[in-house]
């Protein structure tokens, strides 16, 4: 599976929400985009097959998707969340899988639904939608989450500042086996390590070449 192989009307709908995306919270799709490099920087990193880094890619790019579906107000609000709010928040998992309904008509968007419909579940079962554990989730599914929280601590929210590399790190090896894979973190942070040695932190995003949501 490349690029080329994809068909060029199920690419043109991706675009389009992906543009839908930028127009709701250009913040999000900025996210989006980070998760979707570092997915497969991360999936590279492990010793995956060229299919499973560009499903890790493409899920990662479309993971938060979903996040259209909760009010504006809500997803960038400054204090904290009432239960109600909370309680939105965590469907969009299952949002951004249902806004892929239109592309599972080919595999690869299938797998893709089902890997981004999984993208908060936790090893130790607490997560969501669905409290999955383990080997229950996708493995591309668990790689996600890692790269996903390592991207949303390093920036900048609404209710606060972005966290030191060193912290994030120390989070990461802290709820590895509970919250996060073990392995997949280890393997995370020795290969971002290097990466930030090696001063290619800014390299660009393949997606933005390819996926133009303006």
């Amino acid at each position: 599976m490349t690029w080329r192989s994809i068909p060029e009307e199920l690419l043109l709908k991706v675009n389009q929400i992906l543009v839908d995306l930028k127009s709701y919270d250009e913040a999000t799709l900025q996210h989006c985009l980070r998760v979707s490099y570092l997915s497969r920087f991360l999936a590279d990193a492990a010793g995956m097959t060229s299919d499973e880094i560009l499903q890790a890619q493409f899920a990662g790019l479309l993971h938060d998707i979903g996040k259209m579906k909760i009010p504006i107000e809500v997803l960038n609000k400054p204090g904290k969340l009432t239960d109600e709010e909370y309680h939105l928040v965590k469907r969009h998992s299952i949002f951004s899988a249902e806004l892929l309904e239109p592309l599972v008509e080919d595999s690869f968007f299938r797998d893709i639904q089902l890997l981004v419909l999984h993208h908060h579940e936790r090893v130790d079962g607490l997560g969501y939608p669905f409290n999955l554990q383990g080997e229950e989730i996708p493995y591309i599914s668990r790689l996600i989450l890692i790269v996903d929280t390592v991207d949303a601590m390093t920036h900048k929210r609404a209710y606060r500042k972005g966290l030191p590399l060193s912290v994030v790190y120390q989070e990461l090896e802290k709820f590895a086996g509970t919250q996060f894979d073990a392995e997949l973190v280890a393997i995370f942070i020795e290969a971002h390590k290097k990466l930030m040695d090696s001063n290619q932190v800014n390299a660009a995003i393949p997606l933005a070449a390819r996926i133009k949501a303006a």
